[in-house]
């Protein structure tokens, strides 16, 4: 009886486990589309799609990275101030358009301009989605950052 048990709860972490690590595989891919539709753009149609997940996969790690960093210096620098969360969040965020200006060998203008047109890309995508099940689902939630009122 107890073998079963372990057996039905082993099976039921694996399923789970399977299931997040799908999900995080296939977000990884839906994210790095607007990444590759704005470099593609930006760089005249050199950025692969391969690169496109590998900058996706690197950039947020080195902007946690980096902001989790800058917040400590700073605050046992200066002391706690909520001034320099914001500066942290600047740090990372030039520290992520670095990844893509590395990962897309372009300069930093266009690291930029890719970072972005790759959010716009991301929010008119999120849009299109959100109104297409909606359109199948009514009153089904809303997937993109900002709220949709509903037609």
């Amino acid at each position: 009886m107890h073998e079963q048990l372990l057996l039905q709860a082993g099976a039921g972490i694996l399923i789970i486990t399977a299931a997040v690590i799908i999900g995080l595989l296939a977000l990884w891919i839906i994210v790095s589309i607007p990444v590759w539709i704005a470099a593609k753009i930006l760089t005249l149609g050199r950025a692969k799609f391969t690169r496109a997940m590998l900058v996706t996969a690197v950039g947020p790690i080195v902007y946690a990275i980096v902001f989790f960093i800058s917040s400590v210096v700073l605050a046992l620098t200066f002391g706690e101030r909520s001034a320099l969360v914001v500066i942290s969040f600047v740090i990372a965020f030039i520290a992520w358009i670095a990844v893509f200006k590395k990962g897309f060998d372009t300069g930093w203008l266009r690291a930029f301009g890719i970072a972005i047109l790759a959010t716009i890309v991301f929010a008119v995508i999120g849009v299109i989605v959100t109104l297409a099940i909606r359109a199948i689902v009514p009153g089904a939630p809303a997937i993109t950052p900002f709220p949709l009122q509903q037609a």
